[in-house]
């Protein structure tokens, strides 16, 4: 990422009358029936950043980014605090506390894990486990499971997640400045400007699975996919086996990855590459990257795309299988379909009126938020009355 009562917006859907690298270019035509909305569940947060659930639980947890946790149950926003690490984290711009995963047998192990910046600007991924009260987390079970230097105080991508395959998954972003200056997004001995896999149920703080690329040498054992320059949220659909990355471009392209989730060592080019051009060098060789499945300019007002989920709520049927995603300067909602290595379409639902677009969220039945910069938490919705299948 660079630079009271409900509220709805719906608008009506726009769909492409064919995929295309460049979302500025589509035309319209008829809708699916339907329009989506977003309609605000609850207010008041600082720096909203990201929102997740534990598996199997109703509840809410969303992330602010001066270092807090908070619950919203039941529609309420629960006053104390989950988790407050505010004395431990250096905030402001890009850093600060910046996502949070519950371990995938969380209601066992009351286990869960933080990507933030301490205050010397350096990442940390920390565990914590919840208290008796299952609405706060005690401080004093702070464990180290990561720590990595950053040069710059942006670029820091920022996203923990665990993985279908039971792994917890880092997003780092190149380490800040401007092109990359370091060069360490092609470099496999630097952690920075890659997506990390690590073992945190075996070893101690963890360890590197025996499938990632450089387990046995020849660069850093924890890293999964080299390329990236900041990795702000990435997701994985189960149903598909993909994974979904919302790279952050340079000066021109935004961009989103889609890759098979079991594909180990994949390149996505930064900084040899930015979107689909050679940047660093005009000889570069395209074939040896993983090419973007959509790429789009900032000629209309955009600047740092904001990755999100594919839908697999049941709330909204039509879109079922559709990545959304957004764009912090612009803060438009839009899907795309994805089959066959191929972007087959995409729409746009939403054209701003929701502040900045910080994140995207998703819940234990599949649902997905939005975190914006005005302190509010958005639900994506369909507007009452359209079609269903």
């Amino acid at each position: 990422m660079t630079r009271a009562s409900s509220l709805a917006l719906a608008l009506t859907s726009l769909v492409c009358a064919a995929p295309h690298d460049d979302a500025r270019t589509q035309t319209t035509a008829a809708s699916q029936g339907i329009t989506i909305g977003a309609e605000e569940v609850a207010r008041g947060f600082d720096n909203p950043v990201y929102l997740t659930a534990p598996p199997g639980d109703a509840r809410l947890f969303v992330v602010e980014q001066p270092g807090r946790i908070r619950i919203i149950d039941n529609g309420r926003l629960v006053a104390r605090p989950f988790l407050d690490i505010t004395g431990k984290v250096g905030y402001g711009g890009e850093r600060g506390l910046l996502s949070v995963a519950f371990h995938p047998l969380y209601g066992t192990n009351g286990f869960l894990f933080v990507n933030y910046t301490n205050r010397n600007g350096d990442t940390q991924i920390e565990r914590y486990t919840v208290s008796a009260d299952r609405n706060v987390v005690d401080p004093a079970t702070a464990k180290l499971i990561l720590a990595i230097d950053q040069p710059y105080s942006n670029h820091n991508g920022g996203l923990v997640m665990f993985g279908p395959d039971g792994m917890l998954y880092v997003g780092m972003g190149d380490g800040g400045s401007q092109r990359d200056p370091h060069n360490n997004g092609q470099n496999p001995n630097a952690l920075l400007g890659k997506l990390l896999r690590i073992n945190v149920d075996r070893g101690d703080p963890y360890s590197v699975p025996s499938g990632n690329p450089f387990a046995s040498g020849g660069g850093k054992g924890e890293i999964w996919a080299v390329g990236l320059r900041n990795p702000w949220r990435f997701s994985f659909d189960k149903p598909t086996g993909l994974l979904y990355i919302g790279d952050v471009g340079q000066d021109k392209y935004e961009e989103v990855n889609i890759a098979p989730a079991n594909r180990a060592g994949v390149n996505y080019g930064w900084s040899a590459m930015d979107g689909p051009d050679c940047f660093k060098s005009s000889t570069c060789n395209k074939s040896q990257f993983q090419q973007p499945a959509l790429t789009y300019t900032h000629d209309s007002g955009t600047c740092s795309i904001i990755g999100g989920f594919v839908y697999r709520g049941r709330a909204i049927p039509e879109v079922v299988g559709q990545y959304f995603y957004s764009d912090y300067c612009n803060s438009w909602v839009r899907s795309l379909s994805y089959a066959n290595d191929k972007v087959r379409s995409y729409h746009q639902w939403i054209d701003g009126g929701l502040g900045s677009i910080v994140s995207f969220g998703e819940d234990s039945t599949g649902e997905l938020y939005i975190c914006s910069s005005n302190g509010r938490v958005y639900r994506i919705v369909k507007r009452p009355g359209t079609s269903t299948r």
